[in-house]
């Protein structure tokens, strides 16, 4: 078995081949060769400010055999300033995290890998927002409008360039270093402009995408600055009321599978949550995990699975906005990435082993 660190994924998986195996995954699990559920969060209440949270997806497929469990381990606290309301996690102490994801081969059962989730978990949201892009903004789209400046911010830039010839990029976030540091840095990774901007509304200004990849709490996506013809993926914070109301297309790129034995436990849900003491004071203060994203009633809701057939359209109109969000197939991502990044680590000897033997015994279960 292989134990694979964030820097053996940086070495051996680029952009590109997340979006190839992801759009792979999706028609996978639309022609029931794969499986997957939605996330499931458990969560706890530590004290009268932290949650703690336990939180897994998991999916497969009959064609490339693999399986997958993504693991979670994380405590949260949510910190309100001046400006917004953010969700803060760690594990064991700020700055450190727990996210595993282990890789079983479903011909044979064994456990082949355990890999770190960071590098893994930026690419794949990345490549989801790609996707939309891909089939949801206008063909031309060369401005974007970025909310937030860490490692997601940084991963859209990368995935939102293989599918759109990017020539700008408007980028705010409430810290002013963080947002100067952020457009430097993307300045000279991609050679292309990149502002920051003082405002959450200036990175709305022009921007025919606009994308919101913050830790925030509230709105982030505003309605009023919302251009004809743009294209929205928000996978922190949420759209106001306004941007809701702006919405054309909603593309979804795909639902979970329907529990063959229990299908009453099917769900439109991005994640399904159990809380430990559900009347504790502290779940009035911490709003994760309490709000579903629903279409809004005028929108046009289309399915990848139809855009990829050719039976639909996420865009048919240059002035329409459009919208794209994953829907709840998490667990249909992390076996195609992780075996991806097995299969390369095996032929390029990278990584470190363990012996099988560790993991399995003669005791039936």
């Amino acid at each position: 078995m292989l134990v694979l660190n964030n820097e053996v994924t940086a070495a051996l998986l680029t952009m590109p081949d997340v979006v190839r195996a992801l759009e792979e995954s999706y028609r996978d699990l639309a022609a029931g060769i794969a499986v997957c559920r939605p996330r499931i969060d458990l969560s706890l209440p530590v004290d009268d400010e932290r949650v703690y949270r336990w939180g897994t997806m998991e999916g497969g497929s009959a064609r490339t055999g693999y399986v997958a469990i993504r693991m979670k381990s994380d405590v949260l606290t949510e910190v309100t300033t001046e400006s917004n309301r953010t969700q803060e996690k760690y594990c064991l102490q700020p700055g450190t995290f727990c996210g595993l994801v282990l890789l079983v081969d479903a011909r044979t059962g064994e456990p082949v890998a355990l890999l770190n989730d960071g590098l893994l978990q930026h690419l794949r949201v990345g490549a989801d927002s790609a996707i939309g892009a891909r089939f949801g903004a206008r063909k031309e789209a060369r401005v974007l409008g970025l909310l937030g400046s860490g490692g997601m911010a940084r991963s859209h830039v990368d995935a939102f360039r293989t599918v759109r010839a990017l020539e700008r990029v408007q980028v705010y976030s409430p810290t002013r270093t963080n947002r100067e540091r952020f457009a430097s840095e993307m300045r000279e990774m991609h050679g292309i402009e990149v502002v920051a901007v003082d405002a959450p509304e200036k990175a709305h200004q022009g921007a025919d995408i606009v994308a919101g990849c913050t830790d925030a709490v509230g709105s982030v996506i505003l309605g009023s600055r919302l251009g004809p013809g743009t294209h929205i993926t928000c996978i922190g914070g949420h759209l106001d009321a306004k941007a809701l109301r702006r919405i054309d297309v909603w593309l979804r790129l795909g639902s979970a599978s329907v529990p063959t034995s229990t299908p009453a436990w099917a769900t439109d849900d991005e994640y399904v949550t159990y809380r430990a003491q559900p009347d504790h004071p502290i779940w009035r203060r911490h709003r994760h995990g309490t709000r579903a994203r629903r279409p809004p009633r005028a929108a046009r809701v289309v399915c990848l699975d139809d855009v990829l057939d050719g039976r639909a359209l996420a865009r048919d109109d240059e002035t329409q906005v459009t919208f794209s969000e994953r829907g709840n197939i998490q667990g249909a991502q992390f076996h195609a990435i992780a075996a991806l990044v097995y299969e390369r680590a095996r032929e390029q000897g990278l990584g470190h082993e363990i012996p099988r033997e560790w993991l399995l015994q003669d005791i039936r279960d």
